[in-house]
């Protein structure tokens, strides 16, 4: 029994976890599994208003806020934002793809210069303004009873590892995106945050309204021949709660199938 001199305690404020990028796909993966185990999640999109993040608002209670990532005052603000309305994010989830549809495809002396610097702002830089948003959050956290201060995660591609013909404006965006997480890890782990990269070198397939899974080139899913989302969002969260002495820097998903 409480009494005068024994005030009740004041319960733990909720995780916070910030998504960038509002797809069907990972991020909506990502968005429901950490708001079933407990996270406050807000995903940031260009359009807020998108159906499927209107969806997850309904189903997990998720925040969607606008952002164009590649807009520095625009990520400054959306930072401010969240930690304001939901408290200071301890988990941050870059995953912007960042190509433009004039530039899929191209060879080298046929890609369009302005498209291919599209690309790198809308992947690479983009990743460089997030997750300079997000060192100067998470720096800001108490460390937890390990020393973690928080994790941020960069989605990357095939293209981080190798670099495929008619995609030089993607490839040079992806491996722009692993040394700034190879930078980003060596300088701030030290200082208890959690910096990964994880290069998916396969096609997602996001679950279809039938139940199938399917991308929007590689077909329908068939004996897992996709990667699944779901699963990519299990990994990101077991990626947060990692102890420190085995942190991850880099972790390459790829199916049981996929010829590398």
């Amino acid at each position: 029994m409480l009494t005068a001199e024994q005030p009740a305690a004041t319960p733990p404020a909720p995780e916070v976890a910030l998504i960038v990028g509002g797809g069907p796909g990972i991020s909506a993966s990502c968005a429901r599994l950490f708001a079933q185990s407990g996270i406050t999640v807000a995903v940031a999109a260009r359009n807020p208003g998108k159906p499927v993040l209107q969806a997850l608002a309904q189903s997990h209670g998720v925040r969607a806020y606008a952002c164009d990532a590649a807009d520095a005052a625009s990520v400054a603000a959306l930072f401010d934002q969240v930690t304001r309305e939901l408290g200071a994010p301890r988990l941050v989830v870059h995953n912007i793809d960042g190509r433009v549809p004039g530039i899929f495809r191209k060879g080298i002396t046929e890609a369009e210069p302005a498209l291919a610097l599209d690309t790198l702002r809308n992947a690479a830089f983009s990743a460089f303004l997030v997750g300079q948003q997000a060192a100067r959050a998470l720096l800001a956290n108490a460390p937890d009873a390990q020393g973690a201060r928080g994790t941020f995660v960069i989605t990357n591609a095939s293209a981080a590892l190798k670099g495929f013909p008619n995609s030089g404006a993607f490839a040079m965006a992806c491996q722009a995106k692993s040394g700034l997480a190879q930078s980003m890890a060596r300088e701030l782990m030290p200082q208890g945050i959690h910096v990964v990269n994880v290069p998916i070198d396969a096609a997602v397939g996001w679950r279809q309204e039938d139940g199938s899974r399917a991308h929007r080139l590689a077909g329908t899913a068939t004996n897992d021949n996709m990667a699944d989302p779901d699963r990519i969002a299990e990994l990101y969260l077991q990626l947060h709660r990692q102890h420190r002495s085995t942190w991850a820097c880099e972790v390459v998903l790829r199916p049981w199938n996929e010829k590398w």
